[in-house]
């Protein structure tokens, strides 16, 4: 199983982002692994397709491609709370980071910091150019 950080999905989605293959390559490689993301996460993917007129139409692409909306657990806000103390990050990246430690999934990332605070809690992070 595999967590994705909304960066991941954004440069899939983006040819002309910098990490455009790499995203798409990876994406590739572990299309027989289940996909999360989480909702605030999805939310910012989305911003992009709505700003376009094709917001549902974007979501129900996601869909398609198995991307599933990670399960809300007891006791996230306190959670994402203690991550963003903890790590300083900002909360989206908390979220995706919370995602990934409770579904105990790879979590798949551009983003070195945060990366860098899920390989600290033992996390698998995804082969991405960081």
């Amino acid at each position: 199983m595999i967590t994705l950080d909304a960066s991941v999905v954004i440069a899939h989605l983006q040819p002309r982002d910098a990490h455009h293959h790499g995203a798409t390559a990876y994406l590739r490689e572990h299309a027989d692994q289940p996909l999360l993301i989480h909702s605030l996460n999805l939310a910012e993917v989305l911003i992009g397709g709505v700003k376009a007129g094709r917001g549902q139409e974007l979501l129900d692409d996601l869909h398609a491609i198995g991307l599933r909306v990670a399960d809300q657990r007891v006791g996230e806000p306190l959670r994402l709370a203690a991550l963003r103390v903890e790590t300083g990050l900002k909360l989206p990246d908390c979220c995706a980071l919370d995602a990934a430690l409770t579904s105990e999934s790879t979590l798949a990332t551009f983003d070195a910091r945060l990366a860098d605070a899920a390989r600290a809690r033992h996390l698998n992070v995804g082969p991405l150019s960081l």
